[in-house]
């Protein structure tokens, strides 16, 4: 009778399996590629007609069409390595519009390099070949707007199956994804039953990506099995999770595994980037500004014959210290060293000449000093003193990640300031805005977004909470 009963229980899972079981979409991904391709294809000719007739007023024209024809191979071969025809491209417009773009610049250029050394570019109208590529870019991002809408309508703009299998784990919500629970297939990672495994190797078939969440203990074992099911397959990993680890690295030779907590923010290319950009920056900056820096200093002298700078140690890149500089805005008297206490209205520290400096944000301008050093950038988290404090705890009291701003160099200006996060920090969201504009900025980072900042800030100079 038991024997009996398994059987039968048996039998509704295997049923109930089948109808779980995903259909593939390769076909449907593999069509949506091929489209594509053919759509591109036309495209090209296309543009570099119409510019033939807007710039010859001859549709077919030879020079036009010679163009096109020896861009297109080469475009073809870019496209298909950096991922213009890829899963992500069918799921992201943005990103497969940036990528076909990409794709036809750097094939233009190679043509045209070509054309320089073989001595053939007079075959080329320029013209012609720069209407053409004009053309072509709007037509390609079009194409794939275009494209996310039929995808949108006709599959519900699902283009990869993506399985989350809940074995008494941590709640894991995947956007897109279906969920199963383990318990209701009866599925056993630590078990060598065949039926069982018969039953995973159906709920896994045509699975793009697996994702499966259990306790510590099972991971081994489940590891085992996606493994053996040969599928891309992810572990839900909370210890991976709090430590903020960002990959895995493999050491063979010493037969461990690491988990990659920092790569840093910027690669060496990108460092490169940003310093030339702030040398630039500053250097012009202390030309222009230095009638203004002259005046300045004069004035600060004349009112009390006090010091023209104020250097106060603050916090850099990789959490040392650096001494910064700015124009001296209070009594030497009472110059607050620590940053104690933070600047307010009707501060009674102030001189005359300091709140007029601090309202203009000409007090920061010494900081192109600290540019050119190397202590600072122009765009970045703006430091701050070692005492500051908001709703009278340390900054780093209030939010633990505060100390992560600090992987990049301060700067001058910065994404909080530019969205109006300046002054005291009486409260504790007057820190919370700012770290996470500070961190957004890390992450996203790009030398278009600093020169954003720059020509931002300039709306920003005079500001209600600069005082």
């Amino acid at each position: 009778m038991n024997r009996l009963t398994s059987q039968l229980v048996d039998a509704v899972k295997h049923q109930s399996v089948d109808s779980r079981m995903a259909r593939s979409l390769e076909r449907r991904r593999l069509r949506a590629y091929i489209m594509l391709l053919l759509f591109d294809g036309v495209l090209f000719n296309v543009s570099f007609m119409l510019a033939a007739n807007i710039w010859d007023t001859h549709w077919t024209h030879y020079r036009a069409m010679i163009a096109a024809q020896a861009m297109l191979p080469v475009f073809f071969t870019i496209a298909l390595y950096n991922g213009t025809y890829g899963m992500r491209a069918l799921s992201d417009w943005v990103f497969a519009s940036r990528q076909s773009v990409l794709a036809v610049v750097i094939s233009a250029g190679l043509i045209n390099f070509l054309g320089f050394y073989t001595k053939t570019n007079e075959e080329f109208s320029r013209g012609v070949v720069t209407i053409g590529l004009l053309l072509t870019m709007v037509l390609l991002v079009a194409s794939r707007r275009l494209m996310a809408m039929v995808i949108e309508k006709r599959w519900g703009g699902r283009v990869s199956n993506r399985l989350v299998i809940d074995d008494g784990g941590s709640s894991f919500a995947f956007a897109g994804a279906d969920h199963i629970r383990a318990a209701d297939y009866n599925l056993d990672p630590a078990s060598h039953d065949p039926f069982m495994l018969d039953r995973l190797g159906k709920l896994l078939r045509n699975q793009d990506q697996v994702v499966v969440s259990c306790p510590r203990e099972r991971r081994q074992d489940w590891a085992f099995l996606l493994k053996s099911a040969g599928v891309y397959a992810e572990i839900v990993s909370e210890p991976a999770h709090q430590l903020g680890a960002v990959g895995v690295h493999r050491y063979d030779d010493l037969e461990r595994t690491t988990l990659v907590v920092s790569t840093g923010p910027l690669g060496l290319r990108s460092r490169i980037l940003k310093r030339g950009f702030d040398v630039v920056v500053a250097g012009g900056a202390l030309v222009a500004l230095s009638p203004v820096l002259l005046i300045t200093a004069l004035l600060i002298k004349l009112e009390d014959n006090g010091p023209v700078f104020f250097i106060q140690r603050r916090l850099g890149r990789g959490n040392e210290f650096f001494d910064m500089f700015k124009f001296r805005s209070m009594r030497e008297d009472k110059l607050d060293h620590d940053g104690n206490r933070s600047a307010g209205r009707e501060d009674d520290r102030v001189t005359r000449v300091g709140a007029f400096i601090r309202r203009t944000s000409i007090d920061e301008l010494p900081q192109i000093i600290n540019v050119l050093k190397g202590d600072m950038s122009i765009v970045g988290p703006r430091p701050h003193a070692l005492g500051s404090r908001a709703n009278n705890k340390f900054f780093w009291e209030v939010d633990r990640s505060y100390w992560q701003r600090h992987c990049l160099k301060p700067g001058l200006t910065g994404l909080a300031q530019v969205r109006g996060h300046r002054g005291a920090t009486e409260h504790e969201k007057d820190l919370t805005d700012r770290l996470q504009s500070d961190l957004e900025y890390i992450a996203g980072w790009s030398l278009m977004r600093d020169i954003e900042i720059v020509l931002r800030t300039a709306r920003v100079l005079t500001h209600k909470n600069a005082f």
